[in-house]
């Protein structure tokens, strides 16, 4: 099974994405690390991305998708991946398409997670990080047994810089913008599946399953 996820910043969409990959013992595929890893094995897409890096400039749509190309090619592919980060655009979603078409490869799902602005909004002001373990808590939702500590370690949490509002509404503004058009590009395909990303994560996930099946 080959997937997308969409959803906004804060939506849950990594918690989800997680749980999926290991349900369907497929692949999840971040474009940042694919990117990282083609860098450093010195493919020739991974060497045309280093050289765009180096001079501050984009990495342009063409080598991401050559770097997924060359990704989905290896062993533990077969059974399928989860794209992670990409496409986030129209342009790259019919340029990920092309590239498929020519695998004789489809996209079969792709699931968007809707939650409105002013609830990703409190969910990240709210949320408190342990960093060296990567667990988080929410000062509402799922607040730790000691205020602004770990539960495990007892070690400080911290809110993260990116955790503001101002910061969330620049980045929700930026996925309204930018990738939520995909919305509509995949809903004419047919392989749009919108679920609910509100509630608790074994509900929403169990909605996610069925949305899949």
């Amino acid at each position: 099974m080959r997937l997308i996820f969409l959803g906004p910043p804060s939506s849950g969409k990594g918690t989800q994405a997680q749980k999926l990959v290991q349900d369907l013992n497929i692949v999840q595929l971040s474009t940042g690390d694919m990117l990282r890893a083609a860098v450093a094995a010195g493919t020739k897409v991974g060497l045309q991305a280093k050289a765009a890096m180096e001079s501050g400039k984009l990495v342009a749509d063409e080598l991401i998708v050559g770097i997924i190309r060359d990704r989905i090619k290896e062993d533990d592919c077969k059974a399928g991946y989860l794209l992670d980060g990409f496409p986030r655009t129209v342009v790259q979603a019919e340029k990920l398409d092309e590239m498929l078409k020519q695998r004789n490869e489809t996209i079969d799902y792709v699931v968007s997670l809707i939650v409105k602005d002013e609830v990703l909004i409190q969910r990240a002001v709210g949320r408190r990080v342990h960093m060296p373990s990567g667990r988080t808590y929410h000062i509402e939702f799922n607040p730790p047994k000691v205020p602004g500590k770990d539960d495990v370690t007892g070690e400080d949490l911290i809110h993260r810089k990116d955790d503001t509002e101002e910061t969330v509404r620049e980045r929700l503004n930026a996925y309204h913008n930018q990738t939520a058009p995909l919305i509509d590009y995949y809903k004419d395909t047919g392989k749009l599946r919108t679920v609910d990303g509100i509630g608790d994560i074994d509900s929403i996930y169990s909605n996610i399953k069925a949305a899949v099946s």
